[in-house]
């Protein structure tokens, strides 16, 4: 199976302090990654590299082999991405605020946008509320909606940055419902962080966990295998 993203030897520092050090990653075509760790293991700083918002100290990123450092725009022409909350405008409605989103794609002719938004309303559930204004929306409503948004362009992958937090556990619910459809029915491939261990274990189908920087485990859970155990036990090493 090919691999859609790769990091290898990814090292960012700061200020003299590695955040990530040496971190090797390569998931599949059609997985669901989760990215596991403490709060400040390095997660956010994983995700904002594989986004290009900043660039790696050492190393390089992959996706779809194309380089993230080298090839910025090739690289993320085929990624959908919510990086930390979706921010979008309370007193427009869902599908005014796409609409204003599904110009910035220029891959997409004028003439089909209106038929865009609706099909990214109706995989993320919202076709029912989205003459409704943003403000109305509970949480679970905005993610979803910010969900909709990185589907806008049709992307290969997906990546979210704790797309959960904050969530009750009806909009849990429904976002890990909305994430499993999207891999098997649409066939996208999804990297997720989260500190959320049963709703990973629900979800993903390759692991990935990091403390201080640094990878200490990737692969799969098997059937008899409690994540939260595995992860406790890594953490207590």
């Amino acid at each position: 199976m090919k691999n859609i993203v790769e990091l290898q030897a990814v090292s960012k520092k700061v200020r003299g302090k590695y955040l990530v050090r040496d971190v090797s990653i390569q998931v599949e075509k059609g997985a669901i990654c989760g990215l596991l760790g403490p709060n400040g293991a390095g997660k956010t700083t994983i995700i904002r590299m594989l986004t290009g918002l900043i660039r790696p100290t050492s190393g390089d990123i992959f996706i779809n082999e194309q380089s993230v450092v080298t090839n910025r725009a090739s690289a993320l022409k085929n990624v959908g991405a919510i990086v930390e909350s979706p921010i979008f405008f309370p007193y427009m409605t869902g599908r005014e605020n796409l609409k204003n989103l599904v110009r910035l794609h220029d891959t997409i002719p004028k003439l089909e946008e209106n038929a865009k938004v609706a099909e990214v309303l109706q995989i993320s559930g919202l076709e029912a509320r989205a003459d409704e204004k943003v403000r109305t929306y509970s949480l679970g409503m905005k993610q979803r909606l910010g969900i909709a948004q990185a589907l806008l362009g049709d992307p290969a992958l997906l990546i979210l940055d704790e797309p959960a937090n904050g969530l009750d556990p009806m909009g849990m619910r429904e976002l890990r419902e909305l994430i499993l459809t999207l891999k098997n029915k649409y066939d996208k491939t999804i990297l997720l962080s989260s500190h959320l261990l049963d709703e990973i274990q629900k979800m993903c189908n390759q692991i990935v966990i990091i403390r201080e920087g640094e990878l200490i485990w990737s692969g799969e859970l098997d059937d008899e295998q409690n994540l939260e155990e595995v992860f406790i036990e890594l953490m207590s090493k």
